[in-house]
């Protein structure tokens, strides 16, 4: 039986893993929850596992050494830690670069510090079957020409833009280090972007989906053009389950979803998918419609384009995305339809405030 440590684990992508996790094995793992619970944690995110025998949550700061000593301490059993806890919004980054440093940065050296501690064996070597797999972005490799023949591949040089993805550029090469200088049982996965249930409404796939419902504008940076590739974030968990438990140590795998879009398609597949989702009877259908769409101020150093491709995981590992972006668009509005309680509650208070000052259109 494997324990994993999760960091992270009431966020977006971190409680869609859990959830994976304990749906694929069962009674055959143990999860210890580590989330700080700040404005993206929710422990609404992790309702059906809470009860679990299997699941622990412990509310703690990766960047509260004591605190996570404590926790190797009191459960010597982990030999799996999954680390996703991090700030990870590029708007707040350009706003408050310092507390994506503290997080990410300094974060994931506590959790490297104190998981060499608790692993390591009096020669210098580490525990059988231990591993340490470090989640990043895609968006450390900067950005790529509208080139439909270029890719970001695991040997494409850093080269972030944004406070940001060097906040996570930086967490890599700290992890590189530990695998380099110690041999420390470490992989990395950079991810394009993600979507999908439990995500907080500040990125661009919830938030045109709340706010077209709500008959709000959908605000659109810049031109519009900007390409990303978009993960459905079950595909996501697939491939760090295949990665921890089966990828070669020390190597760094980029998990991509072949779904390359602008963002103005994506608002507007978003439009045409609810209005065909919603029902005519609704009274929301109506307001749902492209005349919501407002191009706003673009975001400052706004990456143009990002590509990944998987060809590494998908030859070494047999992983390859199956949720193309028509199909998982829908499975995505239909949770939403599903949980409008679960929306409610995290866009109030300090959410709307934020809301209000980024996106006033």
């Amino acid at each position: 039986m494997h324990t994993y440590l999760v960091t992270g684990g009431a966020g977006f992508i971190g409680s869609n893993f859990v959830h994976y996790m304990f749906d694929k094995y069962g009674d055959d793992i143990r999860i210890i929850n580590v989330d700080a619970l700040t404005y993206a944690g929710n422990l609404e995110n992790l309702k059906g596992v809470e009860d679990k025998a299997g699941y622990t949550f412990i509310k703690a700061d990766i960047t509260d050494k004591e605190a996570i000593e404590k926790i190797f301490m009191n459960n010597p059993d982990i030999d799996r830690v999954v680390h996703f806890a991090a700030e990870s919004h590029v708007d707040r980054s350009i706003r408050n670069p310092e507390v994506f440093v503290q997080t990410n940065v300094l974060g994931t050296a506590v959790m490297l510090n104190c998981a060499k501690a608790a692993w390591e064996n009096s020669d210098g070597t580490f525990k059988e079957d231990h591993r340490f797999l470090h989640v990043s972005t895609d968006e450390v490799y900067g950005s790529l020409p509208d080139d439909d023949n270029a890719f970001f591949y695991e040997t494409t040089p850093y080269d972030p833009h944004s406070p940001y993805s060097a906040s996570k550029a930086s967490s890599d090469m700290l992890v590189k280090a530990y695998m380099d200088t110690y041999k420390f049982p470490a992989n990395i996965t950079n991810c394009s972007n993600n979507y999908g249930p439990y995500q907080f409404p500040e990125k661009l796939i919830p938030l045109m989906i709340n706010n077209a419902l709500q008959g709000k504008k959908l605000p659109v940076y810049g031109d519009g053009k900007n390409v990303r590739d978009w993960l459905y974030v079950e595909d996501h968990c697939k491939a760090i389950d295949l990665v921890i438990n089966k990828g070669r140590l020390f190597e760094t795998y980029n998990i991509g979803g072949h779904n390359e879009k602008r963002n103005i398609e994506i608002v507007t597949i978003i439009i045409e998918t609810l209005q065909d989702m919603l029902d005519d009877s609704d009274p929301r259908k109506a307001n749902v419609t492209k005349d919501l769409i407002t191009y706003v101020e673009d975001r400052k150093g706004h990456d143009r384009r990002y590509a990944i491709a998987p060809d590494k995981i998908k030859s070494e590992l047999g992983w390859e995305p199956e949720t193309m972006f028509a199909q998982g668009i829908r499975k995505t509005i239909a949770w939403y339809f599903d949980h409008e309680d679960w929306m409610k509650n995290v866009t109030s208070g300090d959410y709307q405030k934020y809301y209000d000052s980024m996106y006033s259109v």
